[in-house]
């Protein structure tokens, strides 16, 4: 039976912390991060709880500062701090040193055509996938979700809103369900505390937890009632397709009265797939089997003598829908990863010529 935890809000004085490995702990600290903390025991943990453009905010043992945003280059790549993240600031200063290797990290593709790669949160145990049981539910869309979070070593938890607006919830439920083997589907009534508390099982000391799903599901209800405040502003839904309006407008690290912390992420209508080949075979395991057992290695899955999937859709064992959305992802994601593939390349080529450029102007001066 899970426990009930009061709706409040924890508010957490950092700064009166006496017990700096223990309290670490409770904020997602454990041995993966302690080991990279081993040979520099001088500097301070802190995580990363809020970003912005003008900075970012951190906490930890006996601080709470808003800092510069931190970036390094590793291997002619960019790297900068994201809610979740560990940093290791320096004891003196109390600027940056060091970004902790994550243990997890869901990025997406910003819009337009640079198509950059924008962080969206890092170092989370649990991805609730928020969707409603109304015209928003989407198969293709918890998929890609789904994806995400099996790359990302991340456990999914699909959350059901809205049960009260359908006479038949049970049908979403199963359809959910069959997305993937062992899927943790939970139906919450996102105003009423006492439905809410079933999830706090995934919320508990220790434990980071992030909610995605498209606007109007519903996400900003929850976290208002998981944390037992209003922080997050709620949006008006549109009449006709249930779409709502994005109402967060950047992302907060909120620690929960069940010990955990949450991650409050914008909506976000469409998350692009990078480097998730592995989520997407398992999130869609049923095709991988069926493709192996194809008479040519090659096999298109369009009409060929012996396709397995072909059979498999005829029989009715597997939804031409699934068939659509895998090859619809599986080419998303092959698009994304060769669009990337050719901005690292023309970076790296930017930064040797830089680097060759100031070794010919220091070689011209010393002459």
């Amino acid at each position: 039976m899970s426990e009930h935890f009061p709706c409040a809000l924890l508010r957490v004085d950092f700064m009166s912390i006496k017990s700096p490995a223990s309290d670490l702990e409770n904020w997602g600290w454990n041995s993966f991060f302690d080991d990279q903390w081993a040979h520099d025991r001088d500097a301070i943990p802190v995580r990363v709880v809020e970003v912005h453009r003008s900075g970012i905010r951190v906490v930890g043992p006996q601080i709470d500062e808003h800092i510069q945003r931190f970036s390094s280059i590793t291997d002619d790549e960019e790297t900068v701090a994201t809610v979740g993240d560990w940093l290791l600031l320096d004891a003196q200063t109390k600027k940056p040193k060091r970004l902790l290797q994550r243990r997890s990290l869901f990025q997406r593709r910003a819009p337009g055509k640079a198509r950059k790669l924008q962080l969206i949160a890092a170092n989370i145990d649990t991805l609730f996938i928020v969707t409603s049981c109304n015209q928003d539910f989407n198969t293709a869309r918890l998929e890609r979700y789904l994806a995400l979070a099996r790359e990302a070593d991340v456990r999914p938890v699909i959350i059901l809103t809205k049960a009260d607006l359908t006479s038949e919830p049970e049908q979403y439920l199963i359809a959910a369900a069959n997305l993937a083997d062992d899927l943790l589907v939970e139906i919450v009534d996102a105003r009423d505390p006492g439905s809410v508390a079933g999830l706090a099982r995934w919320c508990g000391p220790g434990q980071t937890v992030a909610l995605v799903g498209s606007s109007g599901v519903g996400k900003s209800t929850l976290v208002n009632t998981l944390s037992g405040t209003d922080r997050a502003a709620i949006g008006d839904i549109r009449s006709g397709d249930d779409k709502g309006r994005h109402t967060t407008s950047g992302r907060t690290f909120h620690q929960l009265p069940s010990g955990g912390w949450l991650i409050d992420t914008p909506g976000i209508r469409e998350l692009q797939l990078t480097d998730v080949s592995d989520g997407l075979e398992e999130v869609f395991a049923d095709i991988v089997e069926l493709a192996a057992g194809c008479r040519f290695n090659d096999c298109s899955h369009e009409g060929e003598p012996g396709c397995q999937i072909q059979a498999a859709i005829a029989d009715g064992v597997l939804p031409l829908s699934r068939l659509k959305n895998w090859r619809k992802l599986a080419a998303e994601e092959r698009y994304n990863n060769a669009s990337l593939s050719e901005r690292h390349t023309k970076n790296r080529a930017f930064t040797k010529m830089v680097k060759r450029a100031t070794k010919h102007k220091k070689s011209g001066e010393l002459d």
